[in-house]
């Protein structure tokens, strides 16, 4: 079964959007995995742990016959040879792939939880995901993307983020 898949790419270490660019090209080599769209890239401050440099991100939209197991494999895998450690929780990074949506699934495993339990929150997801799906609803509960973006937006403001 193929699924479509949104994966948000970030980086505030080094070369940033080169960085991502090479997630990128490693990304379309992945074995039956399809990138369909990317985003605009986004100047983005830090979310978490705010006592760092801005973030470049970014988010692709990908059709897979991957598990999301197997997606999520093969993403840590490209990290690691791109120097990802995981030292501090939210901390600063060389690149981060993280799964926002597979398809329709709701998953809820130690490792993995899809819908990504905190993208309704983070502006630097939503209005990437916006710019190549407007149309996007949540599975969990059926809420539009559009919604969710303006409840973001009204809590936030449209502070910290910009295309670049």
């Amino acid at each position: 079964m193929i699924n479509t898949v949104y994966i948000g790419l970030g980086s505030n270490i080094g070369n940033k959007v080169g960085q991502l660019q090479k997630a990128r090209e490693m990304i379309y080599k992945i074995r039956d995995l399809e990138v369909t769209q990317a985003s605009s890239l986004y100047l983005t401050s830090p979310w978490g742990n705010t006592e760092q440099e801005d973030f470049v991100n970014q988010v692709i939209e990908v059709r897979t016959g991957l598990s999301a197991l197997d997606l999520l494999d093969r993403l840590h895998k490209i990290e690691i040879k791109m120097g990802r450690q995981r030292n501090v929780r939210w901390g600063p990074r060389s690149i981060d792939l993280d799964i926002l949506l597979y398809g329709d699934e709701i998953i809820n495993l130690p490792n993995l939880k899809v819908p990504h339990p905190h993208m309704r929150e983070r502006l630097f997801v939503l209005i990437p995901l916006e710019e190549i799906n407007s149309g996007l609803v949540f599975p969990e509960d059926g809420v539009k993307l559009k919604e969710v973006l303006i409840n973001a937006l009204d809590r936030e403001g449209n502070r910290g983020i910009r295309k670049i």
